[in-house]
Parts: C-alpha cells; sequence; structure tokens
C-alpha cells in the first residue's frame, strides 16, 4: 500500500505529458497530492489528468516563453494557494555534436532544460519559503556529468547547467525548510531512447550498463517519491545517480 505522504500538498509536474513525467505525476497523486500536470501538449495533458482523476489538473504552458511561464504560474498559484513541491522534468533531447548545433537548437533546448527550471522555480519559492517548507527536484541527466555517449552537444551543456542550478537554489534555501535536489538518469525506456536511437545504438548503450537493462519510469518516479518525502529533509544540493551502475561517483 503505498504511503499517503502529501494529502496536504500540491504539486507541479512538468513534461507530465511525457512518460517519466506521467509516472510521477501518478506517483504523487498515489501519495495523496494533488498534480498539476504541465506541458505544451493540452490535448494529451486533459486526456491524461482525466485518466488520473479528480487530483490531477491539466495546465498548458510553453516552457520556451518565461513571459508565459511566469503569468500562468502567477495565476494558477492565485487559483490554487501555493505549491509544495515542483518537479522540473521536462526536456528536449537533441543528439547533435557541437559542429551540427544550430543557435535555434541550442537556444530551445537551454530554454526548457535549463531556463525553464529556474522560472518555475522563482514562481514557487516564495511561497515555500514563506511556509517554511518545500520541495524541489530536477531532472538532470548522466549526459551532465560524462558528456553524453549519444547525447548532443546541446542536452548535455543544458543538464549539466542544471545540476550547477540545482546546488546554487539548495545552497539559497536550505534555511527555510526547503530542499533541491536532482535525479541523473541514463536511459530511461521512454521515446528518446526507444525511438531517436536505432536498435544498434540501443544495444550499444546496453552492453555498458551493468545491470543491463534501461531504467523504467516508475523507478525514476520512486526516487521522486524520496526526495520529496517529509523525512528527506536533511537531503539537500544532491544529484541522485539512477544509471544502473553505468558510471560510479
Amino acid at each position: 500500500m503505498t504511503e499517503l505522504i502529501h494529502t496536504d500538498h500540491t504539486a507541479i509536474v512538468t513534461g507530465a505529458a511525457g512518460v517519466l513525467g506521467l509516472a510521477t505525476s501518478r506517483a504523487l497523486i498515489d501519495c495523496g497530492a494533488r498534480v498539476i500536470m504541465v506541458d505544451i501538449d493540452r490535448d494529451r495533458l486533459d486526456q491524461l489528468a482525466a485518466e488520473l482523476g479528480e487530483n490531477a489538473i491539466a495546465a498548458k504552458i510553453d516552457l520556451r516563453d518565461a513571459e508565459e511561464i511566469s503569468a500562468t504560474a502567477g495565476r494558477l498559484l492565485d487559483e490554487i494557494g501555493g505549491v509544495d513541491i515542483l518537479v522540473n522534468n521536462a526536456g528536449i533531447l537533441s543528439n547533435n555534436k557541437s559542429a551540427t548545433t544550430t543557435p535555434q537548437e541550442w537556444r530551445n533546448v537551454l530554454a526548457v532544460n535549463l531556463d525553464a527550471a529556474l522560472f518555475m522555480s522563482q514562481a514557487v519559492l516564495p511561497g515555500m519559503r514563506e511556509r517554511n517548507w518545500g520541495r524541489i527536484v530536477n531532472t538532470c541527466s548522466l549526459a551532465g556529468k560524462n558528456g553524453g555517449l549519444t547525447a548532443g552537444t546541446a542536452y548535455s551543456t543544458s543538464k549539466g547547467a542544471l545540476a550547477a542550478l540545482t546546488f546554487s537554489l539548495a545552497r539559497e534555501v536550505a534555511g527555510d525548510g526547503v530542499t533541491v535536489n536532482g535525479i541523473a538518469p541514463a536511459y530511461v525506456r521512454t521515446p528518446m531512447v526507444t525511438e531517436q536511437l536505432t536498435e544498434t545504438e540501443q544495444q550499444a548503450v546496453l552492453d555498458q550498463i551493468p545491470v543491463g537493462r534501461f531504467c523504467e519510469a516508475e523507478e525514476f518516479a520512486h526516487v521522486v517519491t524520496f526526495l520529496t518525502h517529509p523525512l528527506a529533509g536533511f537531503v539537500t544540493g544532491e544529484v541522485v545517480d539512477l544509471n544502473g551502475g553505468l558510471l560510479f561517483d
């Protein structure tokens, strides 16, 4: 039976229409939270929120647009009264290395993977600090630590910078009852792996993962529930590896 640790909590999960975001939204709802599911795909959001029940709320936001983030997040906060948990999960994968990375690709990837995490955090942190309790979890990546086995330059850079943002925010708000942590997964079974890597590339990656398989979305969501647990208040400024032994540090 799932422990109802978040019965009085409201969470925001970005990238909620994707595999990781959906698994995370479901896990937090199972823990008792009300979850605002944020994504750019409104039709899919509405469908998923309906499937998850009354504790799921769909909110369309283009995370590339700082003004839209501020306006929509402000409206949501006015309506719901505050957010206790923020999972900055939205991400764009790019496999292009430096020579083939275009300015537009660079800006788009950094905007969604990095900038949006800052702007969403700016929206919710005042309320968290005022209530002296909050949890922020950022979806980082192994690529931010090793430069990317298959991931491209923009993606790897954005995830490395997201880890640095995690450290900076964690130190800033540690005394206010707010923790900020990251998770660095590697090769979760999502379309980023199953559709953007060939079968040959997938097998080459599997050959390097000691546990011999890809990570499942539910395993990622389980780490989120740990980091957002009320008893995880002494864990902050950490980036938890979730890579099947692909990298030890």
